[in-house]
C-alpha cells in the first residue's frame, strides 16, 4: 500500500477540512424556515407562547407545539431588551436575574441586527453558526494543518456534542468558548492585552469561562502582573452582576448546579452504564452516544492529568475545567447528552491542542472524542410541526398555514402534500406581520367517496363543492384581519378508512398540495 506524501497529505486534510464545513452548513440549513428563517434553534415551546415578550408575538418565531423548551429562548428574548429595563422581560423568563449574567449573545445579537426588531432574533439564532467558523478557522493552523492527527483534533472540537449543542439550542457555550480559544491564542503569540479583553468577554458569555483564567497567569502565580491581569478579567463581569442586582434584583447564586466532588459525574457514568446495557429500543443509538460522550469526558480528563505541565497556558485551562468537572452536579450532567459536554468544552478544546502538540496515539484522540456522535445526532434531528399544511412569503409577508381539530398530521410523499379531514375542522392562517389584507388558498380536494364539501369564515360561506376520489383544483380567497384568519372546512358525515381494529381513521375528505397566493385581482 502506497504511503502518502506530504503534499498528498495536506491536500487531503484541507479536501476533508472543506467537506466539514460544508457538512455543518448543511446540517444548519436544514434548520431554515421559509417564515421562521432559523428561530427553530431557539426551542420556543408552547407553554412559553403564552408569555412571550411582544416581539415574539409580533414576529415570526418558531413554536415547539409538543416538545419542552431550553435556555436559547431565554437569552433571544433578553437581546430585545440588553438593558433589562423593559417590564415585559421578568414574565416571560425563568429567571431573569439568573440568564442576564450572559448578556454578551444578546447584547451581540442587538448591536448586529441594529436594533431592529425584525431582525434580532434571526441574528441570534446564528450566533453560535458564526462562531463555530471562527473557532473552525482560528484552529486550523494550530490543529488540521498539522496533518491528519490534527485534522481529527479539529473535527473532534467543533463536531463535538457540546459545541453542536450550543449551536443547535442557541446557547452561550460556543460563542464563549470561541473568546477563550482566542485568548489562549493571544497568550502564546504574547498579547496579553489581547488575551485579557477577550477573556474577560467570555465571562460575560459564560461566568464558568473565567476559569480558564489560569491559562493566562504567569509562572509566578502571585505577582503583580498576574493580579493585574486577574482584575482586568473578573471586573466586567463583576460590574454587570452589580448592575443586574441594582436593575432586576438578587440572582440565583446557582449552587443547586454542584455536588460534593464526583458525585455527579460517577452518578452520570453508572446511569449511562445501566441504560447502555438496558436500552429503550426507540432510543437506542442516543443513549449510547450519551454514554460515549461521558466516557469521552473522562478520556480528556485522564489525558490531561497524565501530563503534568504548567508552563503550558493549554494544560493550565484544561486542568480548571477538570476541577470544575469534578463539582459538577446532577443537573447538570442529567439528560442525554446532558449540559455537561457544554459546561466543560475548555476540557474539550485544552484536549484536543495538547493532544495534537503531542502526537498523542490516535486511541486518544478517538477515545477522547467520542462526544462527535452525540453532536452529529442533535444537528440531525430537525423538528418539522405535523400540523402545517403551507408556509411562504407572499408579497413580502410570511404566511403559515395550520390544521386545528378535526384534521390527521399532514403527510408527505416525493410529489405531494396532503392531510385527511374527519368532517369538520378549522385551517388557521397567521401572516406577518398583521396586517389586514386577503389572500387565496389553492389546493386539490378529494374523499373516498362522493361528498360535498364547503368552507365558511365566521358564519360567511365562501366556497362550497363536490369532492370526489380523483383530486379536484379549488381556490378560495379570503381576508386576513390583523394576520389572523379561520377557515372551517366541512362535509358530509365521515367514513372509515379501509384499514380495520385501532388504526382505522374517519376520513372524510383530503386537503392536496395547499398553495398561499395572492388573489388574482391583486397580482
Amino acid at each position: 500500500m502506497p504511503t502518502l506524501t506530504p503534499a498528498r497529505s495536506s491536500q487531503l486534510v484541507r479536501i476533508t477540512g472543506v467537506a466539514a464545513v460544508a457538512l455543518f452548513l448543511l446540517l444548519v440549513a436544514r434548520f431554515w424556515h421559509p417564515v421562521y428563517g432559523f428561530t427553530r434553534f431557539l426551542q420556543l415551546d408552547a407553554s412559553n407562547d403564552t408569555v412571550k415578550i411582544a416581539a415574539f408575538q409580533t414576529e415570526p418565531v418558531y413554536v415547539y407545539r409538543n416538545t419542552g423548551g431550553y435556555d436559547g429562548l431565554y437569552y433571544a428574548q433578553i437581546a430585545y431588551h440588553p438593558g433589562l429595563g423593559d417590564p415585559e422581560l421578568a414574565p416571560a423568563m425563568d429567571n431573569l436575574a439568573y440568564r442576564a449574567r450572559r448578556i454578551l449573545p444578546p447584547a451581540l445579537a442587538w448591536l448586529f441586527a441594529g436594533g431592529q426588531t425584525a431582525w434580532i432574533a434571526q441574528v441570534y439564532s446564528l450566533l453560535n453558526v458564526a462562531a463555530w467558523l471562527a473557532l473552525a478557522v482560528m484552529l486550523w493552523r494550530p490543529l488540521a494543518s498539522t496533518g491528519p492527527r490534527g485534522l481529527i483534533a479539529w473535527l473532534g472540537v467543533l463536531f463535538s456534542a457540546g459545541a453542536l449543542g450550543s449551536v443547535r439550542f442557541a446557547l452561550t457555550d460556543l460563542v464563549a468558548l470561541a473568546f477563550i480559544c482566542g485568548a489562549l491564542l493571544a497568550v502564546e503569540n504574547r498579547r496579553s492585552r489581547l488575551a485579557v479583553g477577550l477573556l474577560a468577554a467570555a465571562g460575560l458569555a459564560r461566568e464558568t469561562s473565567l476559569l480558564a483564567l489560569a491559562g493566562l497567569m504567569e509562572p509566578a502565580w502571585f505577582s503583580r502582573r498576574n493580579l493585574a491581569r486577574a482584575l482586568f478579567v473578573v471586573t466586567p463581569l463583576a460590574a454587570w452582576l452589580v448592575y443586574i442586582h441594582w436593575r432586576v434584583g438578587a440572582a440565583d447564586p446557582g449552587w443547586g448546579n454542584f455536588a460534593p466532588p464526583f458525585t455527579g459525574f460517577m452518578q452520570k457514568l453508572l446511569s449511562g452504564a445501566d441504560t447502555s446495557l438496558h436500552p429503550d429500543p426507540d432510543h437506542m443509538l442516543l443513549t449510547w452516544a450519551s454514554f460515549l460522550a461521558t466516557i469521552g469526558l473522562a478520556v480528556q480528563a485522564a489525558f490531561i492529568l497524565t501530563r503534568w505541565r504548567l508552563h503550558d497556558p493549554w494544560w493550565r485551562a484544561g486542568l480548571a475545567a477538570i476541577c470544575l468537572m469534578v463539582f459538577l452536579g446532577t443537573a447538570v450532567w442529567h439528560g442525554f447528552p446532558g449540559a455537561a459536554t457544554r459546561v466543560l468544552l475548555p476540557l474539550t478544546l485544552a484536549f484536543n491542542v495538547l493532544a495534537t502538540r503531542d502526537h498523542a496515539a490516535p486511541a486518544w484522540l478517538l477515545a477522547g472524542n467520542f462526544a462527535v456522535f452525540s453532536g452529529l445526532l442533535m444537528l440531525l434531528d430537525v423538528h418539522h410541526d405535523p400540523r402545517e399544511l403551507a408556509a411562504a412569503r407572499v408579497a413580502g409577508s410570511g404566511v403559515v398555514v395550520r390544521a386545528g381539530d378535526g384534521w390527521f398530521d399532514a403527510e408527505h410523499s416525493l410529489r405531494h402534500h396532503w392531510t385527511w379531514s374527519s368532517g369538520h375542522g378549522p385551517l388557521d392562517i397567521e401572516s406577518w406581520p398583521h396586517q389586514t389584507h386577503r389572500l387565496r388558498l389553492e389546493f386539490n380536494l378529494r374523499s373516498l367517496s362522493p361528498r360535498n364539501v364547503t368552507v365558511t369564515q365566521n358564519g360567511v360561506l365562501l366556497w362550497s363543492g363536490r369532492a370526489g376520489v380523483e383530486r379536484a383544483a379549488a381556490a378560495i380567497d379570503f381576508p386576513l384581519v390583523e394576520g389572523h384568519a379561520r377557515l372551517e372546512f366541512a362535509s358530509d358525515p365521515p367514513v372509515a378508512s379501509g384499514a380495520s381494529g385501532t388504526d382505522a381513521r374517519p376520513l372524510a375528505f383530503a386537503v392536496y398540495d395547499l398553495r398561499v397566493t395572492l388573489p388574482e385581482s391583486e397580482r
